[in-house]
């Protein structure tokens, strides 16, 4: 491991020390920056893999990436070391107030054979971060979670089942309005170009809704089940020390410094970096897919808000929102032991001490929107619509952050069209090696 000290002539903040692993990362290095304007003092944590960044360096001291970088500031301590290193994540909690734990493979990946990886960078690397933080007394944490721990998403119905539809009388009547879970694509349908879900009962196309934090969670592929166990993992925590975890389920984030041409990028990314080879944006499906593009630097917002958040900054970390009374074991004696009943329907009860938040922009758009804008900022060739399709990808997935806004009065500030218009010329991170 390799430390670059601070300077302690230019801190001047009495904030504390906050640790973000994963700081030289796409979201971790937006989250160092927003923090230092805050008068946070910084450390950073992070491996530097080469999957992710374009070069390592020899000394850990002079890395400097092609955006503004955290390690071009002498306020940020800097420690190169792995998560998974219990030496190193215990060396780099010394003195820390509070920790961001931004470190994970992300991504769909490549095909299964990624599953060991992103079961050790995510879920051990986590684990021996919580186990090194019990031991040295730390309590407050903010996890980098994502909307991939939804699943396929939350759907209603088009219509009401009556007699005619043949479901049988458990079915008949059943409105419109009412939520159903669909089981995952089948292959038939996905290569028929049938991408919508359908109802089970009715076989109609189903109508995607808005998921918020107390519906059942579903994860589909590792990544998502990684990212769960995550969530898991740190609810578990604070049950046990009486720490205080804030779990941020990331919608598709984008922005200046994204890596490129890498499948373990999202959407954003392969598509910016299509256009940055003179190519077309391929575009999967029909480009009807429903996300919520947010970004990054409103993302670093909401992870500031979280921050401050656990100390009891904005008032939502206490018995109101955070003990017995709201999502603790009082709650859940009604419900036959499950903390707020929501272990009866697949969603994540909220241990005391624990509380996730949705973080997306609130305005929906399709894949297609997101290729359309980038090629007409960047002045690039129109996307091209395949029709191929990945198992594993989610047709619809939007979430309502209104939890987040109302508890911790976080609101997004990037539009989408301003944001893809600085998107579409923001330089990149240097691709990866392969």
């Amino acid at each position: 491991m390799v430390s670059t000290p601070a300077d302690a002539t230019t801190i001047t903040s009495d904030r504390g020390l906050l640790l973000v692993t994963g700081g030289a990362g796409f979201i971790g290095g937006a989250i160092v920056n927003q923090a230092l304007e805050a008068g946070w003092r910084v450390r950073v944590l992070d491996n530097l893999r080469a999957d992710v960044h374009a070069a390592q360096p020899a000394t850990g001291t002079e890395f400097v990436s092609p955006f503004v970088s955290p390690f071009a500031d002498p306020r940020v301590d800097f420690r190169l070391g792995d998560v998974t290193d219990p030496a190193a994540v215990a060396d780099a909690l010394q003195g820390v107030t509070v920790v961001s734990h931004q470190a994970a493979k992300v991504g769909l990946g490549v095909d299964f054979s990624d599953a060991p990886d992103y079961v050790a960078s995510n879920d051990l690397g986590t684990a021996v971060l919580l186990a090194a933080m019990a031991r040295a007394g730390l309590k407050r944490l903010v996890l980098a979670s994502s909307m991939v721990v939804y699943g396929e998403g939350k759907y209603r119905r088009a219509s009401t089942v009556d007699d005619a539809s043949g479901a049988g009388a458990a079915a008949v009547g059943t409105p419109a309005s009412s939520a159903v879970r669909p089981a995952p694509r089948r292959i038939a349908d996905l290569e028929a170009g049938r991408f919508d879900p359908v109802d089970p009962v009715t076989g109609e196309a189903l109508a995607p809704d808005f998921i918020n934090e107390d519906d059942p969670l579903d994860p589909r592929n590792v990544y998502a089940s990684s990212k769960l166990a995550q969530e898991h993992l740190a609810s578990a925590w604070a049950r046990s020390t009486g720490g205080r975890v804030i779990a941020l389920r990331y919608h598709n984030v984008y922005g200046p410094g994204m890596p490129q041409n890498t499948p373990y990028a999202g959407v954003a990314s392969l598509f910016r970096s299509a256009l940055e080879r003179g190519e077309a944006p391929r575009v999967f499906e029909d480009g009807n897919q429903r996300r919520d593009f947010v970004h990054v630097r409103d993302i670093a917002g909401a992870n500031l808000a979280a921050i401050d958040a656990t100390g009891g900054g904005a008032g939502v970390m206490g018995a109101e929102v955070m003990g017995t009374d709201a999502m603790g074991t009082d709650a859940g004696a009604a419900n036959g032991g499950a903390a707020d009943g929501g272990a009866a329907n697949g969603a994540m009860a909220d241990a005391p001490g624990f509380r996730a938040y949705n973080v997306g922009s609130g305005d929906v758009h399709t894949i297609g929107d997101l290729a359309t804008a980038l090629s007409r900022f960047a002045g690039g060739p129109e996307p091209v619509f395949t029709g191929e399709f990945r198992l594993g990808d989610v047709r619809h997935i939007t979430a309502s952050s209104e939890r987040l806004r109302s508890e911790l009065g976080w609101h997004p500030t990037m539009s989408f069209d301003d944001g893809m218009r600085e998107f579409a010329t923001a330089p990149l991170r240097a691709a990866v090696s392969s």
